[in-house]
């Protein structure tokens, strides 16, 4: 990092990229300093509106603009792969939206050329990096709940037929989308091996699949069930359940309350997560920080834990037969 105002550049211009934006307005040390679009006409009416400095009608202006320090990639499941490629190569750090590629395949190769360029990157999965991840572990080892047996959580939404959600070519469904905070929420807190994984979906015409169910066994013997879908509106409720109580979460997307219950399942205390801007903001602060210590990954979502969860999902998609493009399976 070359000056104390970290700049990070966005590529995209969708509604992530908005709150993304939004959120580096209200940071202080950081700035949504440039803007890259596939057209020149989008990326000046999107700097325009949140106060950007540069705007770039295409994603390897932005990378190669020197005082980017950090490149943003907001872009679809389906387009990670290749601009994240280019910007390593180019040497700029990346923080990249999640589900971080489509496939194992593609995270394995961004990873290793990451680690053999010396150039940070990681995933933008937001929950990771927020300060109720050290509030709920520091609960579970305190014993608070007693040993952990049981984990469910839900993560809905009524998505209706955005192409996103719908097309092959752009990595639709749900898991990608959703899914994927419901295993990182299991991997955050118990990241012992999963011995037996389990799954149903049900699909959309386009071979999609909208909603889910999942069941994992650990090696520690918790068992955890999960389930997203982008075609409904959940609870989104997460439940660490023990021997002796049990911590609700309010909402797995992005917590704001944890709710402690006794072995009779009384009330004790509600938890309330610090006052956040978006909840953004903390992996902004956390690619900040490493990058400054020199680091290629970031402590709160290492590279074996993005690629663990890719090759989770892989596996799912395998079983149930919801195929990309971009994959060899």
């Amino acid at each position: 990092m070359k000056q104390e105002l970290f700049r990070i550049g966005i590529i995209g211009t969708g509604w992530i990229a908005e709150k993304v934006a939004y959120t580096l307005n209200e940071l202080d040390g950081c700035t949504p300093y440039a803007v890259g679009s596939r057209t020149i006409e989008k990326a000046e009416a999107f700097a325009r509106q949140w106060n950007i400095s540069k705007s770039y009608g295409s994603y390897e202006e932005l990378i190669n603009d020197p005082d980017v320090d950090l490149v943003y990639v907001g872009t679809p499941h389906s387009h990670h792969f290749d601009v994240t490629r280019k910007a390593i190569l180019a040497g700029k750090p990346c923080l990249v939206e999640k589900a971080f590629m489509a496939n194992l395949k593609e995270a394995t190769e961004i990873i290793r050329l990451a680690h053999e360029r010396q150039v940070f990157v990681a995933e933008a999965i937001w929950t990771r990096y927020q300060p109720v991840v050290k509030i709920i572990r520091d609960l579970i080892a305190g014993g608070r709940i007693g040993v952990p047996r049981l984990v469910t959580a839900t993560l809905g939404y009524s998505m209706g037929n955005k192409p996103r959600i719908m097309r092959p070519d752009l990595c639709g469904g749900a898991l990608l989308d959703l899914g994927v905070y419901a295993l990182n929420f299991v991997r955050m807190f118990f990241p012992a091996d999963i011995v037996n994984m389990e799954g149903q979906c049900v699909k959309s015409d386009t071979g999609m699949d909208l909603t889910n169910a999942i069941s994992l066994v650990l090696a520690d013997g918790l068992l955890a069930n999960l389930q997203s879908s982008a075609a409904c509106v959940g609870d989104n409720i997460g439940v660490i359940a023990g021997t002796d109580g049990n911590l609700i979460i309010d909402n797995i997307n992005n917590p704001q309350r944890v709710t402690v219950n006794t072995h009779d399942r009384e009330f004790i205390e509600d938890i309330l997560v610090p006052r956040q801007i978006t909840g953004y903001e903390y992996q902004f602060l956390a690619c900040r920080n490493a990058i400054a210590e020199g680091l290629t990954e970031p402590r709160e979502m290492p590279h074996k834990e993005t690629l663990y969860v890719m090759q989770l999902m892989d596996e799912l998609r395998k079983k149930w037969g919801v195929h990309y493009l971009m994959d060899d399976f």
